[in-house]
């Protein structure tokens, strides 16, 4: 037992944080930092690769992803005791249905966010999280010494993995989105910011008589040329660079922002508002869709009140609840045009406010 273990704890109690005195529960989450670590060296290492034909040691392991193996056994079992990899009675470690989420090109994976969640880009601002507490602002600015999305413009290996993990988790975001609404009823819908223009692909597939825009990084528009073909829609989907701080295309019966605005403090989310209500004009059928999480009310739990954290010191931006949209999208020139789609998959319908043209 170490200096910092409570010696009062009952045997195995720190297994089961249900079972800890109150008082100790918040000790128990500080601690799951260790295993996520665990967790992300194993999938940078490839470790549920190599265990795909079967089981085998922490020494044979070593050898091929070039580690110490008494060092890879203990973050293969540190990983193991909470279900990512088990090991066997003979000392050799297999894959779980939770370490399958590790393997690498396979539908379902989630390999590259993972990396993601443990890469500095991800990790390193927390350290000097009490100045975004102190200022509002983003320590990734401080500790990078710019903001996220220009320094990933300036390192093209760490903006891959970024547009990877996005990729993978777009997957189950946009099937959620396209069962949550009918986005069915606009013959030409514009995507902003939306990456390399898989959500946009994947909803011209739903919809046959439809055509899509993409506008994003020139990086991301590169690689939406593959993105599209491989979906199907090549002949109705094209993608631009721009820049939605200062035009998009106009001309489109929906502007779509997914995942955009979360991204941004007020006044910078305000601007991008004000760029699609200038596409849009004084066309009074077209539509904004804001698609980003809503936050609960009071103490009920939200992954979104974690990620806003995450927004806080990485981003700069922030999750909102539904009054803060509201507010935020009427000062960008927009009005609610009909009841929210709220859940797990928030669609914000919004109209030009006539009153409010640039």
């Amino acid at each position: 037992m170490t200096d910092t273990e409570p010696a009062d704890r009952p045997i195995g109690a720190w297994n089961d944080p249900a079972g800890l005195p109150p008082a100790l529960r918040p000790l128990w989450i500080m601690t799951q930092k260790y295993a996520a670590q665990a967790i992300y060296v194993l999938a940078k290492l490839s470790v549920a690769d190599l265990l795909a034909p079967g089981p085998r040691t922490a020494d044979e392991l070593a050898g091929q992803v070039g580690a110490d193996p008494r060092a890879l056994y203990r973050i293969l079992r540190c990983a193991a005791s909470v279900g990512v990899f088990a090991e066997l009675p003979d000392r050799r470690f297999t894959l779980t249905p939770e370490a399958e989420g590790l393997r690498s090109g396979r539908p379902g994976t989630f390999r590259d966010l993972i990396v993601l969640h443990g890469e500095d880009i991800t990790w390193r601002q927390y350290g000097d999280i009490m100045h975004s507490v102190r200022t509002g602002r983003p320590a990734f600015e401080k500790v990078f010494g710019k903001p996220i999305f220009d320094y990933l413009a300036d390192h093209p290996e760490q903006e891959a993995l970024f547009n990877r993990a996005a990729e993978q988790v777009a997957g189950p975001v946009t099937d959620g989105y396209l069962q949550a609404y009918d986005f069915g009823r606009f013959r030409r819908v514009a995507d902003i910011g939306g990456g390399t223009g898989y959500f946009l692909g994947r909803l011209l597939q739903e919809n046959p008589d439809g055509s899509g825009l993409l506008v994003d990084r020139p990086s991301a528009v590169e690689e939406s040329t593959k993105v599209f073909a491989d979906l199907g829609v090549a002949s109705r989907a094209r993608a631009v660079p721009g820049d939605f701080f200062d035009t998009v295309p106009a001309g489109y019966d929906a502007y779509i922002l997914k995942s955009i605005l979360h991204d941004w403090p007020d006044d910078r989310a305000r601007r991008i508002l004000r760029t699609v209500r200038r596409a849009i004009g004084d066309d009074g059928d077209a539509r904004l869709l804001v698609l980003d999480s809503v936050l609960a009310g009071g103490n009920a739990p939200d992954h979104g009140k974690l990620l806003d954290v995450h927004m806080l010191v990485t981003f700069g931006g922030r999750e909102r609840t539904l009054e803060e949209w509201w507010r935020l999208i009427r000062d960008g020139g927009f009005e609610p045009a009909a009841e929210p789609v709220l859940g797990t998959w928030p669609v914000l319908e919004c109209r030009p406010n006539p009153e409010a043209l640039p």
